[in-house]
């Protein structure tokens, strides 16, 4: 198996295997229903993710907090860019109250970058799983966060707050890095899974592909985040979303998915995920799952 590193280009036709089949309107309005309530955000829509038909018709969504409004503008991401608004204060309690209501049993957050604040939205975050563990008490909490610039003191008190896994995806492989994340560093999100895997939290990463990586590529980080202490590992396919985004270069056929995530597994991962729709959050009770009976 070889990736073949390709010039991009903007006219490619998605394949078959990468067809989506819309959800209904009455397959999620019971979700819309709760968001609207609590005026809360989700990156499934923010992020035009593609899975959600099947994650909302399932009753899984994974929650965004600090608001809507991203202050990096990565040049592969859908969510919205800016100056967001305030901090919502009351926003920990209103995720905790809707996770009750909606009576699941795991959960995944995470959050626009907020370097416009000095804790990077920690506290926020800090909050945010205190509340959900006070409310409903039992259930397993998976937080997909920012880098928070590698200041040590915030990622810290995110892990005091002690949800079950913690992720930080590193987007992509080290060398296309500048191009992909902008505002990113690879080695600084390598240190904040070090930081993270270091406190004994089950510890999770993932890359997008189709930019322009090679298999040599992609083989090192999946070693570069085995250093660091990574148990989980996913891949999917980049997508591109709006014609102002990065062009994808190349749509991987699952059957290069499957060989590398036996490649993943073979390396020292405890659970990887690998395919062309795969998005960090997509079945992540069952990875809980996995890594909890490993431990045992």
């Amino acid at each position: 198996m070889s990736l073949k590193e390709e010039p991009p280009q903007t006219n490619r036709k998605k394949p078959d295997w990468l067809r989506i089949n819309l959800p209904k309107t009455s397959d999620y309005s019971y979700l819309k229903k709760y968001l609207n309530k609590y005026n809360l955000h989700t990156i499934c829509e923010s992020g035009n993710c593609p899975n959600i038909g099947e994650c909302w018709k399932n009753r899984t969504a994974t929650f965004m907090i600090l608001g809507d409004i991203c202050t990096r503008s990565c040049s592969f991401c859908a969510v919205k860019t800016g100056k967001p608004l305030p901090v919502d204060n009351d926003e920990p309690l209103r995720i905790a109250n809707v996770i009750k209501e909606m009576n699941l049993k795991h959960v995944v957050i995470t959050s626009v970058d907020r370097d416009d604040l000095t804790d990077g939205g920690s506290e926020i975050w800090f909050q945010t799983v205190k509340a959900i563990k006070e409310l409903n008490p039992g259930m397993t909490i998976e937080t997909l966060i920012p880098d928070f610039k590698g200041n040590e003191k915030n990622i810290t008190r995110l892990i005091d707050a002690k949800p079950d896994i913690i992720s930080h995806n590193l987007e992509t492989v080290e060398r296309l890095t500048k191009m992909v994340r902008i505002q990113a560093k690879y080695k600084r999100s390598l240190n904040v899974l070090q930081l993270i895997s270091s406190s004994g939290i089950t510890t999770k990463t993932g890359i997008m592909l189709g930019l322009g990586e090679t298999n040599e590529d992609i083989l090192k980080t999946m070693d570069d985040s085995l250093s660091v202490g990574c148990r989980i590992f996913t891949l999917g396919q980049y997508l591109q979303p709006t014609k102002n985004h990065l062009p994808v270069a190349r749509y991987i056929h699952p059957t290069e998915f499957e060989l590398l995530k036996k490649a993943a597994l073979k390396k020292g991962f405890a659970f990887v995920e690998s395919g062309p729709l795969i998005r960090s959050s997509y079945h992540a009770e069952n990875q809980i799952l996995k890594t909890q009976t490993d431990s045992l």
